[in-house]
């Protein structure tokens, strides 16, 4: 099995942490990078292989990464030298890929399956398999529906429950082959044009530990996180 994992972002909404550091490697609890973490994890799962997908501050990662043989894990390397969306990065190295394989995001901290994403991925023969969290807000408002002028319904504070990308994906060569190499192609981008051609992705509903550390206050948590769900987290890694 094999994995491709983003870290080219610049971390921007974790500043100050990412000054120095590319968010990838932001420690977390007892010093693990966060990387270092979804890396054991891959391998406890049976990746034996994956593709970094590095930019910003790339050549820190590939310092500390290295060829991935401390965690037993066979790591290749390609770099954006521009901006080319979440999936755009994809398109430059098809050719190097299997035909099936896992993307993720490089700062997600969570005890999902990812074998289990990219088995369930196969199975369903599906162009795209997103990995989904269910998520409620809370409105501390009352919400009015209008029709021309007049109020037709009247909710006190209501909760929205919805689904959101954990930012983990199951993917196939053959769903990206139609874009180009070089341009960008956002996650966006390829979940409304698989669906207005009739080809929906698959969802993979998550409901364990999953945490998107993308802000200060995310960054915080996760570290009291960590210490609490260590075991859990780095189970079998």
């Amino acid at each position: 099995m094999h994995a491709v994992i983003l870290a080219g972002g610049k971390g921007v909404r974790l500043r100050p942490y990412t000054t120095a550091l590319p968010k990838p490697l932001v420690p977390i609890g007892d010093q693990h990078a966060i990387l270092e973490i979804v890396m054991r994890q891959l391998v406890a799962a049976g990746f034996e292989s994956c593709t970094l997908a590095i930019g910003h501050l790339g050549h820190i990662i590939r310092a500390y990464v290295g060829d991935g043989s401390q965690w037993g894990i066979d790591v290749s390397y390609t770099t954006e030298e521009t901006p080319l969306g979440t999936m755009g990065p994809l398109l430059t190295m098809l050719d190097t890929l299997p035909e099936h394989f896992l993307v993720m995001n490089g700062d997600v901290l969570t005890d999902l399956a990812y074998g289990d994403v990219l088995k369930q991925h196969i199975d369903a023969e599906a162009p795209l398999t997103i990995a989904t969290y269910a998520r409620k807000v809370n409105i501390d408002f009352g919400v009015l529906t209008t029709e021309q002028g007049r109020v037709t319904e009247f909710r006190e504070k209501p909760s929205m429950d919805y689904h959101v990308s954990m930012g983990v994906y199951g993917l196939s060569k053959t769903t990206l082959t139609r874009y180009t190499p070089g341009k960008p192609l956002g996650f966006d981008d390829l979940v409304l044009d698989l669906l207005d051609a009739g080809t929906p992705p698959q969802a993979y509903e998550f409901n364990g530990y999953w945490l998107d550390i993308g802000r200060p206050d995310d960054y915080d948590r996760a570290n009291a996180d960590f210490r609490e769900n260590r075991d859990l987290l780095l189970r079998g890694a």
